[in-house]
């Protein structure tokens, strides 16, 4: 695989979760992650991300009962919009980016 279809390949992870946060990501980094080792790791840095802003999402959730997490709701959808741009971007420059505030579940 040449550099230039891994870089598409890893930006489209990113750029195909905003329609479909799962399905199209699952299927790229699960068809492409043997022939490139760039799309795996970004593959596994998406997926890591969406398990960790999933469970920032359901806390921040869950202390809305005390008002907190109004506040909290809309940083976290915030921050994963931009973080999934600026890993959109880095990914199709080459870059390795790691997303900040993840929990590296899937190593």
């Amino acid at each position: 695989m040449s550099d230039k279809d891994e870089r598409l390949y890893a930006m489209l992870i990113y750029l195909l979760s905003f329609p479909f946060p799962v399905l199209a990501p699952l299927i790229i980094w699960l068809l492409k992650r043997e022939n490139s080792e760039f799309v795996d790791y970004h593959g596994k840095e998406y997926f890591n991300f969406l398990i960790s802003y999933t469970i920032y999402f359901i806390v921040s959730g869950i202390l809305s009962l005390v008002l907190i997490g109004l506040i909290l709701l809309p940083i976290v959808g915030l921050l994963l919009t931009i973080f999934t741009i600026v890993a959109a971007v880095k990914s199709y420059n080459g870059d390795r980016y790691r997303i900040p505030l993840i929990i590296h579940f899937i190593k």
